[in-house]
């Protein structure tokens, strides 16, 4: 689960449509990646869901443009779902640890979220771009 600084677990915002195809995409993977799909499932049961087309552009959802901050520095990347990722391209899933981190978040939010190799990183979310019609 994503924290902030302080413990606490920051607010989310997710689209019906996001949040459907995410809880799809998220229960065939429980028997392949159960960790990943656990994380992506409990992040969707607490999301405050809103209306597609009243969807903050300010939120991460699926095709958003991303810029954040870790402390190794600042990075740009395109959240997508699996079949679409490609980290040379900068196309992250939504079904790794960063991409399930960000999901939902909106600019100016900080977390803490565990790595694949466990450890604890810290990131900042400093712009969005919603998504171009057909990215989502």
């Amino acid at each position: 689960m994503k924290t902030m600084d302080d413990g606490r677990v920051p607010d989310i915002v997710v689209s019906h449509r996001d949040h459907d195809r995410l809880a799809a995409l998220a229960d065939a993977a429980l028997d392949t990646l159960p960790d990943l799909a656990e994380t992506l499932l409990s992040e969707l049961n607490r999301a405050t869901l809103v209306a597609d087309a009243h969807a903050p552009a300010t939120i991460v959802r699926m095709g958003s443009d991303v810029e954040y901050e870790t402390p190794d520095g600042r990075r740009r990347v395109r959240l997508v779902y699996p079949e679409d990722a490609d980290i040379a391209s900068g196309r992250v899933s939504v079904l790794t640890p960063i991409g399930t981190a960000l999901l939902g978040l909106s600019s100016g939010q900080s977390i803490r979220w565990k790595k694949r190799d466990g450890r604890i990183e810290s990131l900042t979310v400093l712009s969005v771009a919603a998504p171009a019609d057909g990215d989502a």
